[in-house]
């Protein structure tokens, strides 16, 4: 038998979190833990709408160590599934649809690194994703992989080993810019320095 999924849940009202805890503790293939362990996969069940207590929440969770995050909801309006998102929520379910089999489905497909939400909550992501992209991202040159084009060039010059001074030239910045460029991509990505810069760039196919 594979390992069970351990499961912490966590609500904003004790009936909703009974009911979620009620479906899941027969289950065989998920393992319920109470507060005081920390589960692969944090559960948050909103009393209404994906509100700001509920993201809260949910950020409490990946706080805690929780490797995924799904949510379960009556109502997701574009700000909740936005703010979910970036809460690192991968699964949505509408608590209508959360039948005992459907939340070990959700829970399973995210612990094994995807990611499940109703069709329509799908397209209104997307729809959010593109709006950001042209309004915010593009008109200040950022591209979809959150890099600007100049960040780009230089990275691939520092992957090809060449220092500070070498791609200065090869681009004519002055060497100011090019730190000023590479400390940019180290502060918002959080990465210690340009080597590890360069190996994140690759492994997430940013250049």
């Amino acid at each position: 038998m594979q390992d069970r999924i351990s499961v912490q849940v966590a609500a904003l009202d004790p009936i909703s979190e009974l009911g979620v805890l009620s479906a899941l503790r027969p289950r065989p293939e998920v393992r319920v833990v109470d507060a005081s362990e920390s589960g692969s996969v944090g559960v948050v069940v909103a009393a209404a709408s994906v509100d700001e207590h509920a993201v809260r929440l949910l950020r409490s969770l990946r706080a805690k160590g929780a490797e995924h995050v799904v949510v379960v909801a009556d109502v997701v309006d574009d700000d909740g599934l936005l703010a979910s998102v970036e809460a690192g929520v991968g699964g949505v379910i509408r608590r209508r649809d959360a039948t005992a089999d459907q939340l070990v489905q959700l829970i399973t497909s995210v612990h094994r690194g995807g990611a499940m939400m109703p069709p329509d909550l799908l397209g209104r992501l997307l729809k959010q994703v593109t709006r950001l992209q042209n309004q915010v991202l593009l008109p200040r040159g950022i591209g979809p992989t959150g890099l600007t084009d100049r960040e780009v060039e230089v990275l691939r010059l520092v992957a090809k080993g060449c220092d500070t001074h070498e791609i200065a030239r090869r681009l004519t910045y002055s060497e100011r810019t090019v730190k000023h460029v590479l400390h940019g991509i180290t502060t918002r990505f959080q990465l210690r320095n340009r080597s590890h810069a360069v190996a994140y760039a690759i492994r997430e196919g940013l250049i």
